[in-house]
């Protein structure tokens, strides 16, 4: 039984709470036996150092989520601005993904990677938390490949913005 989201006037405060309230943005990737999938997250942060980890949610347990959520590791690319039409094709379903033109590659494991990323974190998961019709991830991360460094992008009241980036301060 699948249940519906109630909006209640606490639910509607936290999500108006959080709409001005910038978050980084990352796309999360692996590879399945049904080919590579992705999302778009903006609730990426880290937890830890030893051992190192971070946590972030997805939604539903279904479609690249339930992938992701499914795979034996994944890969928490952490994207600039120039990658923001790239967020944008993954948070939409359908969206035309994983192209050679957009960057894409496969690390050693498989994973689908995106070399120009600033960081990419390979991790999986160690534990994940049902929370209404979302889920929880706390993952560990297994290794962390740096690419260049752009302008970081930020989500704010529902779009993609940049930020300024001096790399001298």
């Amino acid at each position: 039984m699948t249940m519906t989201p109630v909006s209640t006037p606490v639910g509607e405060g936290l999500k108006a709470a959080f709409r001005t309230h910038p978050a980084g943005v990352a796309i999360i990737t692996a590879s399945t036996p049904e080919g590579p999938v992705g999302l778009t997250a903006s609730s990426v942060a880290s937890v830890a150092v030893d051992p190192a980890a971070i946590v972030f949610s997805v939604t539903r347990a279904t479609g690249s989520a339930g992938a992701i959520l499914g795979a034996d590791t994944f890969v928490v690319h952490l994207i600039d601005d120039e990658h923001s039409d790239l967020a944008q094709s993954f948070a939409v379903s359908g969206s035309e993904r994983f192209t050679p033109e957009q960057g894409w590659s496969a690390l050693e494991t498989g994973e689908p990677h995106l070399a120009a990323a600033r960081a990419a974190l390979r991790c999986r998961t160690l534990q994940t938390v049902a929370v209404g019709s979302s889920t929880v991830v706390i993952a560990e991360v297994l290794e962390v490949l740096t690419g260049p460094q752009g302008r970081p992008l930020v989500y704010l009241d529902r779009r993609f913005h940049a930020l300024p980036h001096d790399p001298h301060h």
